[in-house]
């Protein structure tokens, strides 16, 4: 990471709040507002949904962005203005409100209101590496694959009930019938929800290439990849190999192209998870994006 400039308090801010941090954390909003216009000349601007975060963006003209909300809504950020070809020039600024702020912690931003927004007053940026799939998809912290689940949830179970005759009569000897079944079988504990029946993972067999060389191949099950933008436009990439008798060695390597491919596999970047997918390929993009960080 390289810093690029530093900013002077007459700089005009647009300072876009999340509706998730106004819900979750309203005090934590009001400080880094108040911070923020005793230092700054600011424009304060609430969306209410994607369609209005990006026109807000769209029209910020000047103003230097100030985003406040979680990890999820700075990805949202960054990937709206990469698609729109607008992140070389657009350095961002974040103040982290929210559930979610591991992610701004580990590029380096202070997670207290007031920290973060003298940050963004005083900081500098710094220009940092992307990673960039080839569905246009962002990540700028880590993307991991975690290990696929080999049991599926159990179809659907289907019972038969016999019609009754007519008759109120023939009424009664049913209700006597399915009272003595009820006496006789022991009832059944109720089934847990589809959704919540437990999947037992198992190792993934994938063939990871970087930069056109393959690290590991199908013929060798992985218990997870993770890759991460490095300096200098490198990713790190790690791949862990199933254990077989004694522990297997994780294997290293760096690159500026990282292809993943194999049976459908899902893939976390950073907050979000995406997939399934057959083939994946992540590129390095130096110096793609800048945030301001304390200087």
């Amino acid at each position: 990471m390289a810093e690029v400039a530093t900013f002077a308090t007459s700089d005009q801010l647009l300072v876009v709040i999340d509706p998730v941090a106004r819900r979750t954390d309203g005090e934590s909003v009001r400080i880094a507002k108040d911070v923020l216009s005793a230092g700054a000349a600011t424009k304060v601007c609430m969306p209410e949904g994607p369609e209005e975060f990006a026109r807000v963006l769209a029209r910020r003209g000047s103003r230097r962005p100030v985003l406040v909300g979680d990890d999820r809504a700075l990805l949202r950020t960054v990937s709206l203005l990469y698609r729109q070809r607008e992140l070389a020039g657009c350095a961002l600024s974040m103040v982290p409100v929210g559930g979610a702020l591991s992610l701004a912690g580990a590029l380096g931003v202070p997670t207290g209101a007031v920290a973060a927004a003298r940050a963004v007053l005083d900081g500098v940026v710094r220009r940092m590496d992307l990673l960039v799939d080839d569905s246009d998809g962002v990540v700028l912290g880590a993307l991991r694959i975690p290990p696929l689940a080999l049991r599926e949830a159990p179809p659907e179970e289907t019972e038969t009930v016999a019609s009754a005759p007519s008759g109120s009569g023939h009424h009664l000897w049913l209700r006597t019938c399915q009272s003595l079944v009820r006496t006789l079988v022991p009832a059944r504990a109720p089934r847990e929800p589809l959704s919540t029946v437990p999947r037992q993972p198992g190792p993934a067999r994938l063939r990871v290439e970087v930069d056109g060389v393959t690290l590991v191949d199908l013929d060798q099950p992985v218990e997870g990849v993770s890759v991460t933008p490095g300096a200098s436009g490198l990713a790190e990439v790690e791949v862990r190999p199933v254990s077989v008798g004694a522990e297997a060695s994780p294997l290293y390597a760096r690159g500026r192209t990282v292809t993943v491919s194999g049976a459908d596999f899902r893939y976390r970047a950073d907050a979000t998870v995406a997939g399934p997918v057959r083939t994946r390929t992540w590129v390095v993009r130096e110096g793609a994006w800048g945030l301001t960080l304390p200087g």
